[in-house]
């Protein structure tokens, strides 16, 4: 059987596998959703949901150093990867010895897509389509700001960064009726001072990842951003592709009636 990925990559399976690696945080927990629960025998160490998962599946090193001898030793018969997450080293490297599907995610439609692609060739299509329907009724729900407010979402502390365009959190703001004032940027941009103060911005997220963001940090944008609002978010819901959408329209109202 041939299976597509969003490279648009040929992967050949000659049946359902049974030994999957997920190098991948968003889609191990779509894995999970699926009812995968004996097929996967690896994962990252920032593969943190399901917590079972996480305490009991074997770790193959983390999303950008791959130890490559942990999965030798696991054997897959397919390694589920991202072009952003994971490193092009380590992918190109596993594709020489094991089928490799690849996502690649910048927008919800994107990420739809993955779900189904996933569900294919995992032998999971009655379960990815049924978690399809959920996410699309779930954002239909979704109620956007009438007017568009301007807004940053910030990933990182020295330096400042925030998400640029071309992202999926670009995406997921866009979906909010949020404004993202950097925007026009590049995916993950060094935002300085100046820069901030003059971007317009009267929204600012924090999220809870890659850099812990606390009360603290409220205080420092505070004081260049006097005349916007800054809430600390989960930042999870804003960038997680798989299952973890189910839940993000109704975390995103709550944050926006906030």
């Amino acid at each position: 059987m041939l299976f597509t990925d969003q490279l648009n990559r040929q992967i050949s399976l000659q049946a359902p596998p049974l030994r999957i690696i997920s190098l991948v945080p968003s889609q191990t927990e779509l894995l999970y959703t699926l009812g995968l629960e004996k097929e996967v025998v690896g994962i990252t160490r920032f593969c943190v949901h399901p917590s079972s998962w996480f305490r009991g599946k074997t770790r193959v090193g983390g999303t950008k150093n791959v130890h490559h001898d942990i999965i030798k030793q696991l054997a897959p018969d397919l390694v589920i990867a991202n072009k952003e997450e994971n490193t092009a080293a380590d992918v190109e490297l596993l594709m020489k010895d094991y089928p490799v599907w690849v996502s690649d995610v910048h927008t919800l439609e994107d990420a739809c897509e993955m779900i189904g692609g996933v569900g294919a060739i995992t032998g999971r299509m009655e379960a990815a389509a049924a978690l399809l329907a959920q996410v699309r009724e779930a954002f239909a729900a979704l109620k956007p700001l009438p007017r568009p407010v301007p807004a940053a979402y910030f990933i990182w502390r020295n330096p400042w960064m925030v998400a640029g365009g071309d992202t999926f959190i670009h995406h997921m703001l866009h979906i909010c009726g949020l404004q993202n004032v950097f925007g026009g940027q590049p995916r993950y941009p060094a935002v300085n001072a100046a820069q901030l103060a003059n971007s317009g911005c009267r929204l600012v997220l924090l999220s809870s990842e890659p850099y812990p963001f606390r009360e603290k940090h409220l205080v420092e944008l505070q004081a260049i951003l006097p005349e916007a609002r800054i809430r600390l978010v989960n930042g999870e819901m804003f960038s997680w592709y798989g299952s973890r959408l189910l839940e993000a329209p109704a975390y995103f109202q709550s944050v926006l009636a906030g």
